[in-house]
């Protein structure tokens, strides 16, 4: 006998990638950032006191929401912290979807909100990316119609790693009737050469949601801290569905160090441009092109007649404890998407691929 929900109980799971116990030569597949937090950080860390943690923390971290506002350029009113960029997505859709109304999104794209729809008991509306990775025609127009009340978009994408430009979010926000939530996960790793900028686009609409996060550009992937950045009006409901005390005293204090010391984070997110640069030219040496990637991993193409493709290089890989990640769906069962680590780690991969025959031909 079992007592969940209907929905919950068709609802397959989030499968996140593996987290090896096994030896590791390099670990490729979860998108962590290859180099440490900042000094800043850690020194925070260490000057944690008991009494931090016997007291509740502040319910809506107002020091962190204050500095974000400052280096962003808003308002306090208009930052709402998260635990993680999951809880972020979850209350987006508890706040603004009604059970069974549908939330619009992407294929490919982030497993995840296709599994919290379900748990909502709402359908997805499913548009397929063109050629390129970018996105479909009428995409606004064909969500409205369909009835989507929130709809979600990757960027820079993933698993891609390609860009929408402002341009194009901003006649999409204009276009929407609903919620747009822009998922900048990995926008620390932006070419700054781009002068990606979408925070202009948030005084433009008031139904424009963008989620930032410290997982990936700040190295903080394990304290689990993200923030939406939006028009107060927007917000403010987000306020009440969220947990009482959702973000724990010791985050609020390393997301302010973490924010204090962005020089730190983007001298990281450099160091991981560099790689990318080198890693997917010395993949494509192999015979292994990847799609122009503005985030830190890269989404590579493997000959289907070549070693088993792309699920035989993975498990060839994984035998020499490099881990990279394999999806097995629709669109990427010829890819891998494979992490920029240190370059040793990189190294390794290189080394590993050429041990799978990749590098006989390619001297």
């Amino acid at each position: 006998m079992t007592h969940e929900r209907q929905n919950v109980r068709r609802a397959a799971g989030y499968t996140p990638g593996d987290q090896p116990e096994c030896r590791v030569v390099a670990k490729l597949n979860t998108n962590e950032n290859p180099y440490p937090p900042a000094r800043q950080v850690i020194e925070t860390l260490q000057s944690v006191q008991p009494d931090e943690l016997r007291r509740y923390p502040h319910p809506s971290a107002r020091a962190f929401r204050e500095l974000a506002a400052s280096v962003h350029g808003l308002s306090p009113q208009n930052v709402i912290a998260t635990n993680g960029g999951d809880e972020l997505l979850r209350l987006a859709i508890s706040t603004f979807v009604e059970p069974g109304q549908p939330i619009g999104i992407v294929r490919p794209s982030y497993g995840l909100y296709g599994v919290l729809a379900e748990i909502h008991d709402s359908p997805t509306f499913a548009l397929p990316l063109q050629d390129d990775w970018s996105l479909p025609p009428d995409l606004g127009r064909k969500m409205n119609e369909a009835g989507v009340a929130l709809l979600l978009i990757c960027n820079p994408h993933a698993p891609s790693g390609t860009l929408i430009s402002v341009p194009e979010l901003d006649r999409l926000a204009s276009g929407f009737n609903g919620v747009l939530l822009i998922d900048e996960a990995y926008v620390d790793f932006v070419d700054p050469a781009l002068a990606h900028n979408t925070l202009p686009l948030l005084s433009r609409h008031e139904n424009l949601l963008m989620l930032r996060t410290l997982s990936k550009g700040y190295s903080l992937a394990g304290l689990r801290f993200a923030y939406g950045l939006g028009a107060a009006s927007l917000l403010e409901p987000m306020f009440k569905t969220k947990d009482s005390y959702n973000v724990d005293a010791i985050a609020q204090r390393l997301a302010v160090a973490a924010l204090e010391a962005g020089d730190a984070a983007r001298a990281s997110a450099q160091r991981v441009r560099s790689e990318r640069q080198r890693m997917a030219q010395s993949l494509a040496a192999r015979a292994l092109p990847s799609a122009p990637s503005q985030t830190n991993f890269l989404l590579v193409s493997v000959p289907e007649d070549s070693r088993g493709g792309a699920r035989g290089v993975f498990e060839g890989l994984r035998t020499q404890g490099i881990f990279v990640r394999y999806f097995d769906e629709d669109r990427l069962r010829d890819k891998l998407r494979i992490t920029i680590g240190t370059p040793a780690e990189n190294d390794a991969l290189l080394a590993a691929l050429d041990m799978l025959g990749f590098g006989a031909a390619h001297p």
